[in-house]
């Protein structure tokens, strides 16, 4: 294996663990309003991911770290092709960690509710456009002979693209009720359990016919339709251990679904890394979009340096608040939060 195509890998790794951890708090974001019925209850659904969450973009940033380190070419047409829609990415995280950090600074009733509404939002958002984003690359988008973008927004916005922003909400939303399940207590965990059974349904159709397309349409080969498979079958599992109340095996299950996905797509796009649907001689690829095997070679130390440790902090931090909460961890007075990644009362 060449240092591009170890480095192509590690770029699906870093995704695969940005959207399976990423992809289980913006469920729970997308899920705020549902269950949480009163603001003692809000601030519970928030909590279960207050220590982590943030945390969890490392892996975006990483990952866009890598892909402009190793494929310079490929990041400069993603970025500038891609530009509105990555934006306004950007602007609906910010949205969303302002969102955390500033609802508990007051106890007024207004400053909350629309506080949530931008959680919500920074949630759902996020989730829609970059299934769009990743279903365009797949799919091919126009590139000229220079590699630049041709497109405009709305080529983006076709119906093969704007079903993979609506399976990623959809599995994103499974997701995020199979971890409230099984980090909450009493009520909550008994609403969540029952959503993630009724979402998951409409999960499998949509995840199922995505991948499907996907294979079918895009130069599957028979590493995808495994891959693929196994996913359909990991979020099975996943419904079945849920209506049996093991929410545990639930979570790995629909962690398994999202990160199979994703191989999926990458598995497919190999060895592409920007298919040109204008012309095929304008595809970006593994050799064509690379950095130089020095440049390669320096960061493939440093990788192998720094991700033991990284992977073992984060680690550690799920294993401290490993436990459940209720709503009788969460005091009644409305009191201030502290700042945003901390799990207490005001959040």
């Amino acid at each position: 294996m060449d240092l591009a195509t170890f480095w192509f890998i590690l770029i699906g790794v870093l995704f695969v663990g940005y959207f399976v951890l990423e992809g289980f708090d913006f469920g729970v974001g997308m899920l705020l309003p549902v269950l949480g019925r009163n603001d003692r209850e809000r601030r519970v659904v928030i909590n279960t991911i207050g220590p982590v969450w943030d945390g969890n973009e490392v892996w975006l940033i990483t990952a866009g770290g890598a892909m402009f380190a190793a494929f310079p070419e490929w990041y400069a047409t993603l970025f500038s092709g891609f530009y509105l829609p990555l934006l306004l990415i950007l602007v609906a995280l910010i949205v969303r960690a302002v969102g955390f950090d500033y609802r508990g600074k007051r106890t007024d009733a207004a400053w909350k509710r629309n506080w949530d509404i931008a959680i919500i939002f920074g949630s759902y958002a996020p989730a829609l456009l970059w299934g769009v984003a990743f279903a365009n690359i797949v799919r091919g988008v126009p590139i000229d002979a220079d590699f630049d973008y041709t497109g405009g927004f709305f080529n983006l916005l076709n119906p093969y693209a704007l079903l993979g922003g609506v399976t990623m909400v959809a599995l994103c939303l499974t997701h995020g009720a199979v971890f409230l399940a099984l980090k909450t207590e009493g009520d909550i965990r008994v609403r969540a359990n029952r959503i993630a059974g009724r979402a998951g349904l409409v999960t499998a159709l949509l995840a199922v016919a995505f991948l499907a397309w996907t294979v079918a349409s895009f130069g599957g080969n028979a590493a995808s339709v495994v891959t693929a498979a196994l996913a359909a079958l990991a979020l099975a599992g996943a419904l079945l251990a849920n209506r049996a109340g093991r929410e545990g095996w639930a979570f790995t299950g629909t962690a398994i679904t999202i990160g199979l996905a994703v191989v999926t797509l990458f598995t497919v796009l190999f060895p592409n890394v920007m298919p040109s649907s204008t012309d095929p001689a304008n595809t970006l690829t593994i050799a064509n979009a690379s950095s130089t095997p020095y440049t390669l070679k320096i960061m493939t130390w440093v990788a192998v340096l720094v991700t033991p440790v990284v992977l073992l902090y984060q680690g550690w931090t799920y294993w401290v608040f490993r436990k459940r909460i209720g709503v009788h961890h969460i005091p009644d007075d409305g009191a201030v939060s502290s700042p945003a990644g901390t799990a207490i009362g005001g959040a």
